[in-house]
């Protein structure tokens, strides 16, 4: 059943904390949180995260790839016109448009999980507005027919589409703004950027490190980090230039001003050390330990008698000396205990220790004993 609930109203303009997201080029979605305080610095909130699908991609890259060439096949047997390939057309079409539906079922479930990992970070950062990178600066033309073809059928605009849904219902504004050098000016000081290859992935094709050649400046990064920042400040700025499409109700900043540009600028965040942040009250006086450490702690007498010691095995605590058992390689003669009868070893009955006895197995040179009760003959 159709059903509607109140959500709060997005508003258009005074926002302090928002949302920036960029489109990647290897990865999705690139997002970060910004703040505008009240003197007119922006900070960056943090680092920012990244929305990575690599298998989805891979797998929807795939399925692009067997569509095309289905559809090469069956404009093929268009050209050919012959009756004998109608079978074979009809089995072509039947196969794209079951692929169709597989890409389809993939998208969506691609672009809700985008745009549902978009406003988690602007729920998650306090933000109010999620500035989005315009689309129109990125429609197809002028790459050939098989480059526009791929670009037409990008998930973005789906992307757009749910996480304006999603974001209205916890009223959070979804603004997009120009895309013009997002990616080509450094987030701090506006100084073209110079691309490199990535420092962890020098063999990996693409430009994705950005360098900053101001010595005042230095920033570096990732290139799609830095793009979010200068969407997240531009659009905190550009703010009062928002309008509200009437026919679709999407709210969109349309053009960039340059004084208002020049203000769009990430201010760096000084960073705290331990010795030189300042003290917010008295210092507490340092206690002695109640418990002392084990080494100041010195080592107890050792006892004179037999209390606390630990008797070996199952010996009577009260000897003052176990009687030693005899090896088996030693005679009777060296028992310390002076006997008259046959010697009789009585240290395995006293529990002394862990040892073969001398007379419970014979020498390993010995021969062993023949057993009259085994018969040694044939198999027969």
């Amino acid at each position: 059943l159709a059903y509607t609930h109140a959500v709060p109203k997005a508003q258009r303009t005074g926002h302090t904390v928002a949302l920036g997201v960029d489109w990647g080029v290897n990865t999705l979605l690139s997002a970060g949180a910004a703040r505008l305080h009240d003197n007119g610095r922006i900070t960056a909130l943090g680092a920012g995260a990244q929305f990575r699908a690599p298998g989805v991609l891979a797998k929807q890259y795939r399925l692009r790839r067997i569509s095309e060439r289905l559809h090469a096949k069956t404009d093929q047997y268009t050209r050919l016109a012959d009756t004998a390939l109608d079978s074979k057309n009809a089995t072509l079409v039947e196969e794209i448009r079951h692929v169709s539906k597989r890409r389809s079922n993939l998208n969506d479930a691609l672009a809700w999980a985008a745009a549902r990992w978009s406003v988690d970070q602007a729920i998650a950062a306090g933000a109010t507005v999620i500035y989005l990178e315009d689309l129109r600066s990125m429609e197809a033309g002028g790459r050939g027919r098989t480059h526009n073809t791929r670009m037409s059928q990008t998930v973005r605009g789906q992307i757009a589409d749910r996480m304006r849904h999603l974001a209205a219902e916890v009223g959070i504004a979804v603004v997009t703004v120009p895309a013009r050098n997002t990616s080509k000016h450094c987030p701090r000081c506006l100084t073209p950027l110079r691309h490199r290859k990535a420092p962890d992935r020098p063999t990996t094709p693409g430009w994705k490190w950005a360098i900053c050649p101001n010595p005042e400046c230095g920033w570096q990064g990732d290139r799609d980090q830095g793009a979010w920042r200068r969407i997240a400040a531009r659009g905190l700025t550009h703010q009062t230039k928002t309008v509200v499409d009437r026919a679709s109700g999407a709210m969109a900043i349309r053009a960039v001003v340059d004084m208002m540009e020049a203000q769009a600028l990430i201010t760096a965040t000084e960073k705290t050390s331990r010795t030189g942040r300042s003290k917010t009250g008295p210092t507490r006086p340092r206690t002695n330990r109640l418990t002392p450490r084990r080494r100041e702690v010195p080592s107890p007498a050792r006892p004179t008698g037999p209390a606390g010691q630990r008797p070996e095995g199952h010996a009577p605590t009260d000897r003052t000396r176990l009687p030693r058992a005899a090896h088996r390689h030693q005679g009777v003669t060296t028992i310390s205990t002076p006997t008259k009868r046959r010697h009789r070893p009585r240290g395995a009955t006293l529990g002394a220790g862990f040892h073969l006895h001398a007379h419970a197995s014979p020498p390993r040179w010995a021969e062993p004993a023949s057993d009259p009760t085994v018969r040694i003959g044939s198999l027969s």
